[in-house]
């Protein structure tokens, strides 16, 4: 499967999701401004980690062997099995602790415990959460690109009904329910889809536990795990800061920059998960290894360095379509915001590579180090530089990642002991 050609397929879903995005950003900008756009922010930050031990944290793992297993079915339904059932467990239980926890949970991310119910709809949905994940993995890593683009082209067309349905009658409580709600509905899509491959089966879902692939996805684990708790932590910390620093608009103004960004990358760290890290997880040479990894950059990054180049030139108009007028101070985080993102993705490749080849305590250990470095630089450069403060902490968080793993990664597939297998 050539990245072009997933980047063909892949555009099909990006470009129903962008429209999707932008219909949404522009409806809640003018529902509830940058304050409640600040508050969105939090929680989603908040649910990505309840998703993570809901899911059980084995996306990367199940689309990685899935992919390794290509020629084998039998082993591939082993896989399935244990990974199921696992999602199932963990799903049951996490929605238990989260009903349990519900109050406790709107008062330390929402401020207010009188939205305890939006974490309940949450509880409810974390089975159909669990199982959407996991039926897209084995798609990702079955190559089946119609399948996988159909579920999200489905779910970025439910989640766009949800959101402004329930954001139209119930305000900003109604669009919190819809963040939680969205990946449910999309699991009957999905389910659908997999259910019409000649190769599914229910009892391949669910069932006796294999412990070598446990044992193996267990590496897994602990890396989703690592950036699932990480990464959203660090971005409630420098939420946090920024409005002890600026005011509750200015958190705001930075989500809807950060919005923006994951906006228009989309299309690039989709493609990546969809050719790159089944590609570098089967590949078994190191010569085969090290030629996609300077193949997909020459392919990737100076991409990247153009849509960013056209996102600066057209801040202002981008401002005005996706966001309102209130939200014009966020235009002073675009320079340096590009200039992060392009960094951000070139890293990211590498971090792919940490991934495919399954290296637990690098990534571990770097997930960690440069989410707390995100939050520390921002501390620091905010006072020196003020709100743009926070732009620069990307840029040079992602600078420091990327010359860090440059050196790791590339110092440990060229070592003559290491074994791509």
């Amino acid at each position: 499967m050539a990245l072009l050609k997933t980047s063909v397929w892949n555009g099909l879903a990006v470009g129903v999701r962008m429209v999707s995005a932008l219909v949404v950003n522009k409806f809640l900008a003018v529902l509830v401004g940058p304050a409640g756009y600040a508050l969105i922010g939090q929680f989603q930050n908040g649910i990505t980690v309840v998703i993570a031990f809901a899911t059980g944290a084995l996306g990367t793992g199940v689309t990685k062997y899935t992919a390794e297993h290509g020629d084998d079915l039998a082993a591939q339904r082993r896989l399935w099995r244990t990974a199921g059932t696992i999602t199932l467990l963990a799903s049951c239980g996490s929605a238990v602790a989260v009903a349990v926890a519900s109050v406790w949970l709107a008062r330390l991310l929402l401020g207010d415990a009188g939205y305890y119910g939006v974490f309940l709809w949450l509880a409810a949905a974390l089975v159909l959460i669990g199982f959407n994940a996991f039926f897209l993995s084995i798609l990702q890593g079955r190559k089946e690109l119609r399948r996988f683009v159909v579920s999200g082209i489905a779910g970025s067309i439910i989640g766009l009904l949800a959101t402004i349905g329930l954001s139209f009658w119930f305000g900003l409580y109604g669009a919190l329910v819809a963040l939680t709600l969205n990946q449910a509905l999309t699991f009957f899509v999905t389910l659908h889809q997999t259910m019409s491959a000649d190769w599914f089966a229910w009892r391949d879902m669910v069932g006796r536990i294999d412990r070598a692939f446990a044992a193996k996805l267990g590496r897994y684990v602990l890396m989703a795990a690592a950036t699932a708790v990480a990464g959203p932590f660090s971005l409630i910390a420098v939420r946090q800061h920024l409005v002890v620093q600026f005011g509750m608009d200015y958190a705001g103004y930075w989500d809807a920059m950060w919005r923006i960004s994951a906006l228009y990358l989309t299309f690039i760290t989709t493609t990546l998960s969809l050719y790159y890290l089944p590609k570098i997880s089967e590949l078994k040479n190191i010569r085969d290894i090290h030629s996609e990894i300077v193949y997909s950059f020459k392919v990737v990054v100076p991409v990247v360095a153009l849509l960013s180049c056209c996102v600066y030139l057209l801040r202002d108009l981008i401002i005005q379509i996706l966001f309102a007028p209130s939200f014009l101070p966020m235009r002073d985080l675009f320079a340096l915001q590009m200039m992060g993102d392009v960094v951000k993705i070139a890293s990211w490749m590498l971090a792919f590579v940490m991934l495919g080849r399954a290296m637990t305590t690098l990534f571990i250990t770097t997930e960690i180090v440069f989410a707390g470095l995100f939050w520390v630089t921002t501390v620091l450069l905010t006072p020196v530089l003020g709100f743009k403060g926070v732009a620069a902490a990307h840029l040079a968080t992602y600078s420091i990642y990327l010359v860090t793993l440059y050196l790791l990664i590339f110092r440990k597939i060229g070592h003559k002991n290491y074994s791509a297998v």
